[in-house]
């Protein structure tokens, strides 16, 4: 079973066992490392996420994972938070974390200056979320706003602040 199919039908399985926890998917991994397999889930909630929690969902997502049999070859079952760098994915994790130090990385350089210097990487405040566009205000030119479209963005994390 390809991976992106494996993925699919485990967060489909196990997204209500989150929500009952009040918790948040944040990402999910399905990949060979070493000499097997790892299912891992990054999992988050409000006011952070702890041990705790994560071993109950690790319980139960791993009693459901064996009743359902979605996943033909052996592996381990990993549950873990983000971290604090967490990485943002949706739409709502630009407004949840707006204000804080991000990290952003696009597909596509971008000219930001209008003088075809094109650039991938991007570190600022993050300021938000509007019409399909992620704001920062760039680190290194203060005050200096950009506006990266959701779909060009590539990878993005929250940077910690020290």
């Amino acid at each position: 079973m390809k991976q992106n199919t494996v993925l699919e039908k485990v967060r489909a399985l196990i997204l209500p066992v989150l929500d009952e926890k009040d918790c948040e998917l944040v990402d999910l991994e399905y990949q060979r490392e070493g000499q097997g397999w790892v299912l891992r889930l990054f999992i988050d909630q409000p006011g952070g996420i702890t041990l705790d929690t994560c071993a109950e969902v690790s319980r139960e997502v791993s009693v459901l994972l064996e009743v359902e049999d979605l996943i033909e070859t052996a592996y381990n079952l990993e549950v873990s938070s983000p971290g604090l760098d967490r990485p943002l994915t949706k739409a709502s994790d630009y407004e949840r974390f707006s204000g804080r130090l991000v990290k952003i990385k696009t597909r596509v350089s971008i000219d930001i200056d209008g003088k075809g210097r094109g650039r991938k990487t991007f570190t600022g405040t993050l300021c938000g979320f509007c019409d399909g566009k992620v704001l920062v205000e760039l680190k290194e030119k203060n005050g200096f706003r950009v506006e990266l479209p959701l779909e060009d963005i590539e990878k993005a994390n929250l940077e910690i602040e020290f």
